[in-house]
């Protein structure tokens, strides 16, 4: 899936029936659904990627402790780009 692809279905109120379910946490983010996105997230925990999603998500909400915890069970570093570009990077990388 292409970023294009995800943005395009923003406007549904509801995540393509086809997505996966990372795929809807990260759609959910990237509607700013953070409660909807969190919650698929922790429905997830210990799998490397939605720990990564659910690191993210910590980050949007601006509370850096939690999400270095997240981060570092992702085995992922805490990135230094903007919110908007890590979140253009996890779509190309989960779509």
């Amino acid at each position: 899936m292409t970023i294009e692809d995800l943005k395009n279905t923003l406007n549904n109120t509801e995540p393509p029936s086809h997505f996966s379910d990372l795929q809807k946490g990260i759609w959910h983010a990237a509607k700013g659904d953070w409660d909807a996105a969190h919650n698929i997230a922790q429905a997830h925990e210990g799998s490397k990627d939605f720990d990564h999603l659910h690191a993210h998500l910590h980050r949007v909400e601006g509370d850096d402790w939690n999400a270095g915890y997240w981060y570092r069970r992702a085995g992922v570093a805490m990135p230094t780009k903007s919110l908007s570009d890590e979140l253009d990077e996890l779509i190309l990388q989960w779509g």
